[in-house]
Formats: structure tokens, sequence, C-alpha cells
């Protein structure tokens, strides 16, 4: 049988990135790029989203992030535009949550653009009465069941 020659398997692989969690250096856009909110996740390392000068856009996910970095529907997102195709785009830099607070606070993010910090931070800004989600039952309702 072959020795093996590596120095761990697949868990050891997920493990390599996790000093990516410390602060890092907030990058601003340059000339050929654009910050982007992602709409959907297409697959295949592709997604939808709608820049900022308000073009929708399919990203392509470029290979040193591909499985590295998870991007979810309502990111927030560097995009680096195309010369010859105007309606796609390549995903440079994923903002984590607080980064992306940070580039609105900077006027970089207009102020109508909506960042998900996951479910619970959708879920305050629509509570504006008791909510249609559920359904109440009465006492006699359970015994007509």
């Amino acid at each position: 049988m072959p020795k093996n020659k590596g120095k761990g398997g697949k868990n050891r692989k997920r493990g390599k990135n996790e000093a990516d969690d410390e602060k890092r250096e907030l990058v601003f856009k340059e000339d050929g790029q654009e910050y982007a909110q992602v709409m959907r996740m297409l697959g295949n390392g592709r997604c939808d989203a709608m820049c900022i000068d308000g073009v929708k856009r399919m990203c392509h996910i470029r290979g040193k992030m591909h499985k590295k970095v998870w991007i979810a529907a309502g990111d927030i997102i560097l995009v680096g535009l195309r010369d010859y195709q105007d309606d796609k785009a390549d995903v440079i830099l994923k903002y984590m949550p607080d980064e992306a607070r940070l580039l609105k606070a900077y006027g970089e993010l207009p102020e109508n653009t909506r960042l998900n910090e996951g479910i619970a931070g959708g879920m305050d800004e629509e509570e504006d009465g008791p909510g249609d989600d559920y359904i109440e039952f009465e006492d006699e309702d359970i015994d007509k069941l």
C-alpha cells in the first residue's frame, strides 16, 4: 500500500482560513469597480447582483474566493466591471456586515441600501404591528379538527 505523504485530510484543509476573521483594512472602490448587493445566488460560482449605479449584473465569483468565502443573498460585494460586457462583472471582495455598515456611514453606499445582517436584522425593520404570518385558533376550532 502507498504511504500517505500529505499532512492531513479535508478537515485540515477546512480550517485554513481561521486568520481571516481578524480586522482587515477597509477597501474602497477604484475606477473600473462598483459596489453591489447580491440579489440571488445562481449556482456554478455565479450570482445576480444589483450594482449601486442601478444596473443589474450577473457576477462571477473568482477562483480565489470560490469555496473559501461564502456569499449569500443580501451581502454587499465589490465587483470589477468588464470593458467588453456591461451586463457581467467579477466578484472581487465580500464585505463583512460591520464593513458594510462603515461603508454606509462613510457615504459610499446610498442611504436606501438595506444591509441584511441575517434573518433577525431584516425582521426588526418591518414590525409595524401584530404580524399576519400566523393563524390564531380558538378552542372551538381545535375541537372541530
